[in-house]
């Protein structure tokens, strides 16, 4: 949107020298990463909680696995949600919304985000450590 907004004032911003910054990919990238991080930090704490309080006792532990994992019993699932929130917002922020590539990438991780939570909203409603099986997982 940044990015759109420069080339919409065009003319205008040559009167102020750092936001001809806008214009180079690397800034805008940094930028991105930067407000990604921002996001995902800021509403980190309430969104743990909020899912917490929504899944109760988290994701169940495989018994037969090693037994440095049974220390994550009652962690909470779905965190990916709090990255692609993140990264949604950067990418509408700082993104050149007008190129193609921007939209498929957005819709890739969308759609992997999708299966992620499918996956975890399986393992939370079973509570069993077994979501989706891996055939599925690959044809979705």
């Amino acid at each position: 949107m940044f990015y759109l907004l420069y080339l919409y004032f065009g003319d205008a911003t040559k009167d102020y020298p750092l936001l001809n910054l806008i214009q180079y990919q690397t800034v805008r990238t940094g930028l991105a990463m930067a407000t990604a991080m921002i996001v995902a930090v800021a509403m980190g704490s309430r969104f743990i909680n909020w899912i917490r309080a929504k899944q109760g006792r988290g994701q169940p532990i495989r018994d037969d696995g090693p037994v440095s994992h049974l220390s994550k019993v009652g962690t909470p699932t779905m965190g990916g949600l709090m990255i692609l929130a993140g990264i949604a917002v950067a990418v509408f922020l700082w993104g050149d919304l007008t190129n193609p590539y921007i939209w498929i990438v957005s819709f890739v991780t969308a759609a992997f985000g999708v299966l992620g939570f499918i996956d975890d909203y399986a393992k939370v409603t079973k509570q069993t450590s077994a979501g989706l099986t891996s055939k599925q997982k690959l044809a979705a």
